[in-house]
């Protein structure tokens, strides 16, 4: 019998790079930023030091304006595109030019409550409040609660349904010639397609032109997206964060992110619809509410209480999704005229969110779907191994192999203990 969690940790060992953890090998040859956050709390289960050094390389990467970047160019490689050249941003190190979900805090209280000393939990706490101001600062400048995006990239669900009524209004001409290194890698029928990547490619552009100010982008962006993805990540932060600056005794921190989380919390009770029993993003260029039904409606039970009736009707909802699926839980449901089961992000499973929606469950009382959902995606990775992601119509194991973040969220939901509710 194969002992997988000793595959999954050899995994993370394959793809150390020197004190940071690579996706993969190849494909994604850099640190990315919410990868490294899921790293990191996956280490703070059996290597508590070295969750910390996975953060403390990502925060070299951190901007004078507190904005950690979705990637950090430690090394060169030309197995990607696009590069720290097309960037064009002027860190101290190369780095890109947008940041991605702020796990980061999350990660930050994990490692100390896994007894992580506080000299070195101190400047990471630092780092991750400066990085929630510049989420409230720079993307919610007008104080709705919801913070947005100005690229797809910085969801981490890059091509998600969610985006394509937004991102279609965004001209495919760039000033960048495209030259695409990930379907040399992988299937490019799992990746997204030339227009999007296109279109990706212009708002890099633009934003450049920009000098990566952050209030000039925010007036450019023909991309804007009040996202209730990356809200509810960065609530769930914060209220980690507020636990753990009282914990090192950082009052004054502990009220400021007080006030943010209350921000957060309400603008994402605005996002609620009845009518769909689940949460909506706001297009700020058209002021519409997105339509597409994603995995994003529903992360942020992450850091919610829902009601009773809302959360029997969001169960509802997510169990529909997964009805007639080998492997739970798509990111999209097969009803929906987008659905792409094998296409990055369009109806494909990703175990780091079966991480996330598992832990929103829980929080929520509904223990049986969150038995569901994480029976589901640990059998299928003792089936078919440690992908990017799964076709969850066929079980089919697509995108990038030997994947950090896959090693990581199957040595957090593998042990992870349910006790089922007895409650009606």
């Amino acid at each position: 019998m194969s002992d997988f969690r000793a595959i999954a940790r050899g995994i993370l060992q394959d793809n150390d790079r020197g004190g940071y953890t690579v996706p993969t090998a190849g494909l994604y040859p850099f640190q990315w930023n919410w990868d490294s956050a899921f790293v990191a709390m996956a280490f703070a289960e059996f290597d508590v030091p070295r969750g910390c050094l996975e953060l403390e390389r990502l925060i070299e990467g951190q901007w004078d304006d507190g904005m950690i970047p979705h990637i950090v160019f430690h090394q060169p490689s030309d197995s990607y595109f696009p590069g720290a050249d097309v960037w064009r941003t002027s860190h101290r190190i190369p780095t890109s030019g947008i940041t991605q979900p702020p796990v980061f805090g999350m990660a930050v209280k994990a490692l100390h409550d896994s007894g992580a000393p506080a000299e070195r939990i101190r400047p990471l706490f630092h780092a991750a409040l400066r990085y929630h101001r510049w989420w409230y600062s720079a993307r919610d400048p007008e104080g709705t609660g919801l913070v947005a995006l100005l690229h797809p990239w910085e969801s981490g669900s890059d091509n998600s349904p969610a985006w394509d009524v937004a991102l279609a209004r965004v001209p495919t001409t760039t000033t960048t010639p495209v030259k695409r290194k990930d379907t040399g890698h992988v299937d490019p029928a799992m990746r997204p397609r030339d227009q999007d990547y296109q279109r990706f490619i212009h708002l890099v552009d633009t934003y450049a032109a920009c000098g990566w100010d952050a209030a000039e982008q925010w007036d450019a962006a023909p991309f804007k997206v009040a996202c209730v993805q990356t809200t509810g990540i960065l609530l769930a932060a914060g209220e980690g964060l507020q636990q753990l600056a009282r914990a090192l005794g950082e009052e004054a921190a502990a009220a400021e992110l007080d006030a943010m989380n209350a921000r957060s919390r309400a603008g994402l009770d605005q996002a609620w619809s009845d009518a769909d029993s689940r949460f909506r993003s706001l297009d700020l260029v058209s002021g519409q509410r997105v339509a597409a039904p994603t995995q994003a409606c529903f992360i942020p039970l992450l850091a919610l209480d829902l009601p009773a009736a809302r959360m029997a009707a969001a169960e509802q909802e997510m169990r529909r999704w997964c009805e007639g699926m080998l492997v739970s839980f798509p990111t999209t449901p097969r009803d929906y005229p987008g659905f792409e089961p094998r296409r990055y992000w369009r109806g494909s499973v990703w175990p780091i969110i079966d991480w996330l929606l598992v832990q929103g469950l829980l929080r929520n009382n509904a223990t049986a779907l969150a038995e569901d959902i994480r029976h589901s995606i640990v059998t299928a990775l003792e089936t078919a191994g440690f992908c990017e992601y799964f076709d969850p119509t066929t079980g089919e194991p697509c995108g990038g192999g030997h994947f950090s973040w896959t090693a990581a969220a199957y040595l957090h939901l593998s042990q992870l203990k349910i006790t089922l509710s007895t409650a009606a």
